[in-house]
């Protein structure tokens, strides 16, 4: 199952993220991206998907390319 990791310590809260898959990812509290229901760790998130979909779009799209996608 692929695997989407956020390095939150990176994030500069741009919004690029969410503005290509709100689906997946949301502003946090903290004014940068976060992945709904992820597994969350002081330096980055996970989360297993069935289909990245637009989240692969996302991570291109990153300007510190943060967003990583495990196959």
């Amino acid at each position: 199952m692929p695997k989407i990791t956020l390095e939150t310590s990176k994030c500069i809260g741009c919004g690029t993220c969410w503005g290509f898959c709100d689906k997946i990812f949301e502003m946090g509290e903290n004014g940068k991206s976060h992945l709904k229901g992820a597994k969350i760790s002081s330096q980055k998130e996970e989360l297993e998907v069935e289909e990245p979909s637009c989240a692969t779009e996302a991570a291109q799209a990153c300007p510190v390319q943060c967003i990583k996608i495990e196959f």
